[in-house]
């Protein structure tokens, strides 16, 4: 069964999708960017702020599926710079614990949607 999530708690989708789609017990969540729900403005003064934007849009996601980031078992993160990369990781680290902290992986990709500098996407299980 698949049901749809949408909380306005996180940037509306800017395109054809949602926010994240359950489906049994799993959820698919589309990629957050830095974008503040309530202003509908990107967060990008600092790699560190903008992450920390990503990752709060993220956690409203999984709140409004039930589920919060100990349930994440496959997180994605699209950067435009690996330079950022350690940045990046202190912050999304922060998120989790790091014995529990899901599978991953990191791309440096040539381009994001509104130029932003981090995309992340997650897996999730209850």
């Amino acid at each position: 069964m698949k049901k749809i999530i949408f909380t306005k708690k996180a940037p509306a989708p800017i395109g054809p999708y949602n926010q994240a789609v359950l489906v049994n017990n799993t959820l698919y969540t589309s990629g957050q960017i830095a974008i503040h729900p309530e202003t509908n403005e990107l967060v990008l003064d600092t790699i560190e702020n903008e992450t920390k934007q990503v990752m709060e849009n993220m956690k409203a996601v999984l709140e409004a599926a039930d589920m919060n980031f100990a349930d994440v078992f496959k997180a994605t993160i699209f950067i435009s710079d690996m330079n950022n990369f350690a940045r990046i990781n202190t912050v999304y680290g922060a998120y989790f614990d790091e014995k529990t902290a899901p599978a991953r992986e990191t791309v440096e990709v040539a381009c994001l949607p509104k130029n932003v500098n981090v995309e992340i996407s997650m897996l999730a299980s209850k």
